[in-house]
């Protein structure tokens, strides 16, 4: 994706670093729902990060379904009713699982275009990959004219997504710090959360950015 090795080497230690991060998350005593939506979002760092190299492009397929999966289990909780107080409840925890969801579905869509190495005016003339095991049911001619469409998607999620860093940043300036006497917690505090959501969607902003 980028023809500079320090930002490659410097995107792939962030993460794996965050999604380390949400993996330790995943293995505190918290609500199992929490505990999946971390494990989720430590694949999906994790994901991100191999995209960033070319690893593992004989389970596209499964990466791609596995991250449509996750943006569709936001979903369910962000529409949950207000009786299974589990999930996401109130209009704030509401958006923010839409904003995981297109976080995910992002990320499914990202693994996408950098598999098919799809660039304007090129799906004609460059053969896709594992095109023989991703798609065999579907003509030639169906599939470059879908995949044709996929990187004029790239600058709007660019726009979502820096937005997206610049409304937790200020949330994160307007949080303020936890008084040094309070007990630590074991889940997030709002603090990291925020700064955690601030580096992802600048993340996926950045990578977008170079796909536009």
């Amino acid at each position: 994706m980028f023809n500079i090795p320090a930002i490659t080497w410097t995107l792939t230690a962030v993460l794996l670093l965050s999604g380390s991060y949400h993996l330790l998350q995943a293995t505190k005593p918290d609500q199992l729902i929490e505990r999946v939506n971390n494990s989720l979002h430590a694949l999906m760092n994790l994901l991100m990060a191999a995209m960033l190299w070319n690893l593992a492009p004989s389970t596209v397929l499964a990466q791609i379904a596995v991250l449509t999966g996750a943006a569709l289990w936001f979903i369910i909780q962000a529409v949950a009713r207000p009786e299974f107080k589990i999930l996401c409840t109130g209009s704030l925890s509401r958006l923010k699982c839409v904003y995981h969801s297109v976080s995910m579905a992002g990320a499914a869509l990202m693994i996408t275009m950098m598999t098919s190495h799809i660039t304007p005016g090129a799906a004609e003339t460059m053969p896709l990959p594992n095109a023989h095991h991703a798609m065999p049911l579907l003509p030639r001619a169906t599939a470059t004219a879908t995949l044709d469409h996929l990187p004029s998607l790239a600058t709007p999620l660019t726009i979502i997504f820096a937005t997206a860093a610049l409304i937790f940043i200020a949330l994160l300036l307007r949080t303020r710090k936890p008084a040094t006497t309070e007990p630590k917690k074991t889940a997030h505090s709002p603090r990291e959360k925020h700064s955690l959501e601030a580096l992802g969607a600048a993340i996926m902003a950045l990578m977008f950015a170079t796909m536009a």
